[in-house]
């Protein structure tokens, strides 16, 4: 971040891997879970816009939405905002997959998982005519 004073792509990166960790736990896959059970998460795919630049010093806020939950994998939506001025400085889309960390392959998340996310799921805005 020092070199020309504002945040720079490994700051972004590093506050969206938080934030998928945080909404991982939301849904049940918490650390605890993860230790204890052999399965991981696996990031597959991973698109990040870039609005509006964050400075050294900016309070920065990341919301996570739910947008889809299949039988071994997950999509949501990270949005970053200048938490001063409210503006979006950037938003990432993520689908990441359920695995057993043994055998290296995706499995089904537990109807428990999915249940907890069901609910969570983002609803759909409303199509402008």
């Amino acid at each position: 971040m020092r070199h020309v004073g504002h945040m720079n792509i490994m700051w972004y990166v590093g506050k969206f891997d938080e934030a998928n960790w945080n909404l991982f736990a939301r849904v049940g896959l918490t650390p605890t879970y993860l230790r204890q059970s052999g399965c991981g998460m696996a990031g597959v795919q991973q698109n990040i816009t870039y609005s509006r630049e964050l400075m050294a010093g900016d309070i920065v806020e990341v919301k996570s939405v739910l947008l889809e939950i299949r039988d071994k994998s997950i999509r949501f939506r990270h949005e970053m905002r200048n938490a001063e001025t409210g503006e979006i400085a950037a938003f990432c889309e993520i689908t990441a997959v359920h695995l057993d960390r043994r055998a290296r392959k995706a499995i089904a998340f537990s109807d428990g998982v999915r249940k907890i996310a069901q609910a969570l799921l983002a609803v759909p805005e409303p199509a402008v005519a």
